[in-house]
């Protein structure tokens, strides 16, 4: 095994200095949000799904709850209950 020898050490990457982009960017956060603007009360991912016109597979249901929880980890939606959520009000 053959070590390589560093002269100097790597030029550095100049960190990013704006804000991050909003996740609401994204047009499917931007769908499910729109979607619960419209909604009145809470909603489950199977429910999203039928809102947003998905098919009805694990799959789907699945990705939509994944999006789901990172948008309540972002402070974007609320989950009063496990696997129920809602917009959050201020």
């Amino acid at each position: 095994m053959t070590r390589k020898v560093l002269l100097a050490p790597p030029p550095t990457t100049p960190e990013p200095t704006g804000p991050p982009p909003a996740p609401s960017a994204s047009p499917a956060c931007q769908q499910i949000l729109d979607a619960f603007a419209d909604a009145a009360g809470l909603m489950r991912a199977d429910d999203l799904c039928e809102r947003l016109d998905l098919a009805l597979t694990p799959k789907n249901i699945e990705s939509t709850r994944h999006k789901l929880k990172r948008l309540v980890n972002l402070g974007m939606l609320a989950e009063p209950e496990p696997g129920l959520f809602t917009q959050r009000r201020p």
